[in-house]
């Protein structure tokens, strides 16, 4: 994955509209790829992957130092990428002291320290 990555502002995304079906199998995306997991999804995948619940990101600003977006909840898991400080991180799930989230629907997806994350509203 990559090194230094940059999201320049926050993404907006439109509920959709009518059936939402499946068809056929789809294929597990790899971790840390599209913000995915069993139980929730970034409400962009709607169309694309069958999860309980889908969720419209809250953008929040990375703080004032570059962070690392890990794989799991824990300071040793793999590194996904480093997120610049003061670009946004979409938050779809806080889990402790973390929280799970992409760069877009498009990832890269994982962890990152909730407190590493500027203030709602700012």
């Amino acid at each position: 994955m990559g090194h230094g990555t940059q999201v320049s502002k926050a993404g907006t995304y439109e509920l959709p509209e009518g059936l939402l079906a499946l068809d056929g199998p789809v294929v597990r995306p790899a971790p840390g790829s599209l913000p995915i997991r069993g139980d929730l999804a970034h409400i962009a995948l709607a169309n694309k992957f069958l999860v309980a619940h889908y969720v419209v990101p809250q953008p929040r600003p990375i703080g004032d130092a570059d962070v690392e977006l890990k794989l799991a909840p824990r300071d040793d898991a793999e590194t996904v990428t480093t997120l610049k400080a003061g670009s946004y991180f979409e938050v779809m799930d806080f889990a402790g002291a973390w929280a799970w989230g992409c760069c877009g629907p498009d990832g890269p997806t994982g962890y990152v320290p909730a407190s590493k994350l500027a203030p709602a509203g700012q």
